[in-house]
């Protein structure tokens, strides 16, 4: 059962990046909801409450309920402005939408046993190329995420985006295109494990390395022989 999310907002009637500043410095932050039959709103959002929103992957492709004092909007999320370098959000932007128009988001995508695979089994390396898809629907039927089994692949086995399997009345944007085809990206694949450059360069070393002491140990051994001969006929001339 998808998530629900409900953002409390006010009315912002102060704009410019000094009021902005001032927000946060509330633990507030601004935010913008335009699109459907209304006139964009500036609001202000509580940051703490929207941390916690973001704690969750399906706040960023679901359908969110905006109150504004009693009323009640639903929006999604079109863009997120955070800092640079903080744990900190400095601005949402918020479209509505409209049961009856068709929406485009973009969802998750989760594979599913890749664990599983002969592939994986026989030593193989599981890839993903594409972690999420844009996918057009009406917000009636928007899923949380999309799932794909690859539990089935062996080593040089790949999926495409036309093998993600998709609920009723919902497409893939990228295959709505009348050549699909060209389209039809590689998603994921197990492939044979790849011995890295720097991996060889490091087993190169090592392998010189053992080389050079075995080098020095056989010429340590072979001094001690030169020394031990030298001495024997130090004592015989001696003797």
């Amino acid at each position: 059962m998808a998530m629900e999310f409900m953002l409390n907002a006010e009315r912002r009637e102060d704009a410019g990046k000094g009021a902005s500043r001032r927000l946060r410095a509330q633990g507030k932050l601004p935010a913008i909801l335009y699109g459907g039959s209304g006139k964009p709103v500036a609001l202000t959002l509580d940051h703490n409450e929207l941390m916690q929103h973001l704690k969750h992957e399906s706040f960023h492709s679901q359908i969110l309920t905006v109150k504004v004092g009693n009323k009640k909007q639903q929006a999604i999320l079109k863009d997120i402005q955070r800092h640079a370098f903080k744990n900190e959000v400095l601005h949402l932007d918020l479209q509505r939408i409209k049961a009856a128009d068709k929406l485009r988001m973009t969802v998750p995508l989760h594979f599913l046993g890749a664990a599983e695979s002969p592939g994986i089994k026989e030593g193989g390396v599981f890839s993903r190329n594409i972690v999420e898809v844009e996918i057009e629907c009406l917000p009636k039927d928007l899923p949380e995420y999309l799932e794909l089994d690859v539990s089935a692949l062996n080593i040089g086995d790949s999926v495409h985006l036309s093998d993600i399997p998709l609920p009723e009345d919902v497409a893939l944007v990228a295959l709505a295109h009348d050549d699909a085809h060209e389209h039809d990206f590689l998603v994921a694949a197990v492939h044979q494990p790849r011995v890295t450059e720097e991996e060889e360069a490091e087993e190169t070393e090592a392998a010189a390395e053992e080389g050079a002491e075995a080098e020095a140990a056989s010429g340590e051994e072979q001094a001690d022989e030169d020394e031990s001969a030298d001495e024997k006929k130090h004592d015989e001339s001696g003797e």
